[in-house]
């Protein structure tokens, strides 16, 4: 199979693209940067921004799947960027993959689109979208997922995984910032640190990809569907990030705030920074203070029927591998495997 990763550089795409190219894919990797550990490992890699539509279009011709990982995620900035790249840069998938006649559409969304403000507690994918978002990146993202979700149909098989909070080696944002956050006694507990939260390793979200490019087809189940994916295995958020903290000798969350308080912290400091025109993150948002102190856990199982998804890599021996990282006993991330099946081209090997 021809494959083209866009984010292909990032965190995801990376692991995605290694995964493919391990069992024999000829990947393409699309990103705003050069990745000299992919182009060593003889991946073919394109230079570009996801919202140049022509280049876009260009890194299409001739492949088979494309896995549109790129994305603009984050807890502050202008809607006009998060729309730009996280709707109008899917547009220009969608545009590139038609144009070209590529079959299979693998979207990374994320549980935040159907996130408004209170718990979520072992639903599953029937849980409709919000009528209000409050940040603009769950926003753009269910608008991008609407779009590939409507897109599916004979010519384009389309499907959308929504994996949550993945951590674990070579992790460069969420684990990594929490550390240097409690180290700079900067960390506050938000809530009563009871919250149950979904959380998923690396490994098995790059994989939940494969297996779903394998059994996408115009006539599969999965196609036209949006999946959650982690662990199966909620943890509870607070004491998980304790345990962590204190692995690689950092400070334990002691302070504590309330979520009302929070709440109305990210709001004073949202208005406060729009009002400045601030492109600097607020140390507390609204989206943020209810991430941190409401669950947020999914019922897994239709991915598991639909295309066999199932997390090989359980919590219990994924941390290990997170703390080597964290201590810089790991030099680099463990090769990439996958159990997904080898594509009837490569011959069943």
């Amino acid at each position: 199979m021809k494959s083209l990763v866009t984010g292909g550089g990032g965190f995801l795409g990376s692991r995605i693209a290694q995964m493919l190219s391990a069992r024999g894919d000829e990947v393409t990797v699309l990103g705003r940067n050069r990745y000299p550990h992919h182009e060593d490992a003889g991946l073919e890699t394109i230079q570009a921004d996801i919202r140049d539509a022509t280049a876009v279009s260009s890194a299409s011709e001739g492949k088979d799947v494309v896995f549109h990982v790129a994305a603009l995620a984050a807890l502050w900035g202008p809607k006009k960027l998060f729309h730009d790249i996280n709707v109008e840069g899917t547009r220009h998938v969608l545009e590139g993959c038609h144009r070209h006649g590529v079959g299979k559409l693998v979207f990374t969304s994320s549980p935040s689109v159907v996130f408004g403000r209170d718990d979520l507690c072992g639903v599953d994918e029937s849980q409709p979208y919000p009528d209000r978002y409050l940040a603009h990146y769950p926003e753009t993202k269910a608008r991008a997922e609407r779009m590939v979700l409507e897109a599916n149909g004979p010519g384009l098989a389309t499907v959308a995984l929504r994996p949550h909070l993945i951590w674990g080696p070579g992790d460069p944002h969420l684990i990594p910032r929490v550390v240097d956050r409690a180290r700079r006694g900067q960390l506050a507990q938000v809530g009563d640190g009871r919250n149950l939260v979904d959380i998923t390793y690396i490994d098995n979200a790059a994989e939940a990809h494969v297996l779903a490019a394998d059994a996408l087809s115009p006539r599969a189940r999965c196609a036209g569907r949006a999946y959650f994916i982690s662990q199966g295995e909620p943890v509870r958020l607070w004491p998980w990030l304790n345990d962590i903290l204190s692995q690689v000798d950092a400070p334990t969350v002691e302070k504590r705030i309330s979520f009302r308080s929070a709440y109305a912290i990210g709001t004073v400091l949202e208005a406060a920074h729009r009002l400045v025109g601030s492109a600097k993150e607020p140390r507390m948002t609204r989206f943020l203070s209810t991430q941190l102190a409401k669950s947020h856990y999914f019922n897994i199982s239709s991915s598991g029927r639909d295309f066999g998804y199932r997390p090989r890599v359980t919590t219990a021996k994924a941390v290990p591998r997170l703390i080597a990282y964290l201590r810089g006993e790991m030099e680099s991330p463990p090769e990439a495997t996958t159990s997904a099946r080898p594509h009837a081209s490569e011959g069943g090997n």
